[in-house]
């Protein structure tokens, strides 16, 4: 595991360390987990988005000809 050092205001901090307290964990185990749901949620999506190409690449269904135009669309 690598160390990292951050720059956080004092006021925050503090607060952050009630916050911690009263979970009975540590800022350091909170900023630890938030890091890791960032890098879940960002694998989450790539591989969301993969799926995506992947199931569109497969699919059989066709784009039909237009018949319609932007004026008719918006006709009152």
């Amino acid at each position: 595991m690598k160390n990292i050092t951050l720059a956080v205001d004092e006021d925050v901090l503090n607060r952050v360390r009630v916050v911690a307290a009263a979970r009975r964990t540590s800022v350091n185990a909170m900023v630890r987990e938030y890091l890791s749901e960032i890098a879940d949620r960002d694998d989450r999506a790539a591989q969301a988005r993969a799926n995506l190409r992947a199931l569109s690449e497969r699919s059989t269904a066709r784009i039909g000809t237009q018949t319609w135009t932007r004026e008719s669309l918006h006709e009152r």
